[in-house]
């Protein structure tokens, strides 16, 4: 075990769950079974690796292998750039991590005002869904499902 791995507290499950990664998922994957399992092309995940948002250990053949801790950042970074997060942030926010638990509230500060984009952003598509379905009405058609 190294000292990351004593730093490093497990994965919390309900963080899992949120996460949406399979409960059976195994404990190493390569890059190809994580590329398929998040929708991610190898090369956005080497990028990610590259800039140092995700740690990926390496095989015995020096293969990539990605484990549990790996995929659920994997998934975390594609939720928060779906959302419009920006890289940049995203890279501010895992330093600040890596700082320890003094920088909670800059990162609390950081989501929150992530949080105000996102529903602003949903409040913006509402509207256009809205007009959408109103045009939809207007040509004989329906907007239901």
């Amino acid at each position: 075990m190294n000292a990351t791995e004593l730093l490093v507290p497990p994965i919390d499950r309900d963080l899992l769950c949120l996460l949406e990664l399979p409960e059976d998922l195994p404990e190493q994957l390569s890059i190809a079974e994580a590329s398929e399992l998040t929708g991610l092309t190898a090369h956005t995940l080497r990028y990610y690796e590259r800039i140092g948002l995700l740690d990926v250990r390496r095989d015995s053949a020096g293969y990539r292998s990605y484990d549990e801790r790996a995929m659920a950042r994997i998934v975390f970074i594609s939720r928060l750039r779906a959302s419009g997060m920006p890289i940049g942030t995203i890279s501010h926010y895992l330093a600040l991590v890596l700082e320890g638990d003094h920088t909670a509230p800059q990162r609390l500060a950081l989501m929150q005002e992530h949080r105000e984009r996102i529903q602003r952003q949903l409040r913006d598509l509402q509207l256009a869904l809205a007009v959408t379905d109103y045009k939809i009405t207007v040509y004989g058609g329906t907007a239901a499902p």
